[in-house]
Parts: structure tokens; C-alpha cells; sequence
């Protein structure tokens, strides 16, 4: 990626964090298109504009070009990790008390996120949570849970999932865990969500 193209569009981010997270998926611009409520004409010209800028690669299979996540460079690594970083701060307001509380346990956590419905609209039954972190917390974790829980400040009851770096590792091929890391907002330490996806794949 040279100095002359490093602007960005919102429609570009987007759909590269896309790519990125949906680490075991093949897309085509049509596709991405369709997923995202794009235009596809414009949603092909920006796929390949993503490519030129060398944060895609692309591979032609029959008349389709499918595109995905350049994981071997570096600096689209980083790219990614600092995309990732700005990610909850451009949650939906309706998630800004949740992320609030969150923000407790990241001393305890080495990765934090949210997905499920909330994440996608504000007409949800309750909040899925993904909290990795090592066995020696849990009892830590488990009295923030409490305090969050009386505070009473949440309308909506959180779900938690609580997992380990190895559990994640240990479970490659699950495909509630692959829905978990692809669709989801992270609210804390993308470096080691960054990490992980490339482990996985």
C-alpha cells in the first residue's frame, strides 16, 4: 500500500472488515453486495480498488472473482488491527451503556465482544457476550458480572459466553464459534481478535 492510497470510504472499511472477519467464507462482489445492501456495480469497483491497494487478494474461479483478506502482510494486519480498534466507538447508540459496563472487565479479559441480534438492531430480546479470559479470573469476572446485574442499568439481560484462548483454538471447526467471531463488535483488544483469526484459519 503506497502513501498515495491510503483514503478510505466508510462503504470500503466496511467492506473489508467483512472480508476480514468472515475468515472461512469465499465472497464474490455480488454476494458482498447482496450481504451488505449494496449496489453491486459499486460494490465490484471498490473490491477491486481494495485490491489494487493491496489489503485484497483476489482469485478467478469460472466468470466470478472472489476476493479476500490479504492475513500474510503485515501492514494490512495492522491496518486491520487499527480499523478494529475505532470499532466501539462506532457501535450503535443504543449498545453505549452496554460497552460502559463491558469496560469493567477489561483488566481481567484478553478479548471482549458482542454479537447476536443486538448488535444489528435495537428491537433485541437480550445481549450476547463474549468474554475470553484465563480460569484463574473467573471468580473476579463473575463478581462484575454481579455488580452489572444489580446496577440495573441494562433494561435487557446479558448473555454471557465465557471461553479461553484454547478453547477457541481447541474448537477450529465449530460452527457457533466461527457465527461468534465473524458477525460481532469487538470492545476489546482487537489485537488479540487479529491474532486469533489468523490462528484459526
Amino acid at each position: 500500500m503506497s502513501a498515495n492510497n491510503i483514503q478510505f470510504t466508510k462503504v470500503e472499511i466496511q467492506i473489508l472488515k467483512f472480508i476480514f472477519k468472515h475468515f472461512k467464507d469465499r465472497f464474490n462482489a455480488r454476494q458482498i453486495s447482496k450481504i451488505l445492501s449494496l449496489n453491486h456495480a459499486h460494490t465490484n469497483k471498490l473490491c477491486s480498488g481494495l485490491y489494487k491497494k493491496k489489503l485484497l487478494l483476489k482469485e478467478k474461479i469460472g466468470n466470478s472473482i472472489y476476493y479476500r483478506f490479504d492475513y500474510s502482510n503485515v501492514l494490512t494486519i495492522k491496518f486491520m488491527e487499527y480499523l478494529l480498534s475505532l470499532e466501539y466507538q462506532e457501535s450503535p447508540k443504543w449498545l453505549s451503556v452496554l460497552i460502559y459496563n463491558l469496560n469493567k472487565f477489561n483488566k481481567l479479559i484478553e478479548l471482549g465482544c458482542i454479537f447476536g441480534s443486538s448488535i444489528k438492531s435495537s428491537s433485541y430480546n437480550d445481549i450476547d457476550v463474549l468474554l475470553v479470559y484465563k480460569k484463574n479470573n473467573s471468580s473476579k469476572i463473575n463478581k462484575i458480572k454481579d455488580e452489572i446485574r444489580k446496577a440495573g442499568l441494562m433494561d435487557k439481560p446479558i448473555r454471557y459466553v465465557d471461553m479461553t484462548e484454547k478453547d477457541i483454538l481447541n474448537n477450529k471447526g465449530d460452527k457457533v464459534i466461527y457465527n461468534i467471531l465473524s458477525e460481532n463488535i469487538i470492545f476489546y483488544n482487537p489485537n488479540k481478535y487479529v491474532k486469533v483469526i489468523k490462528w484459526l484459519r
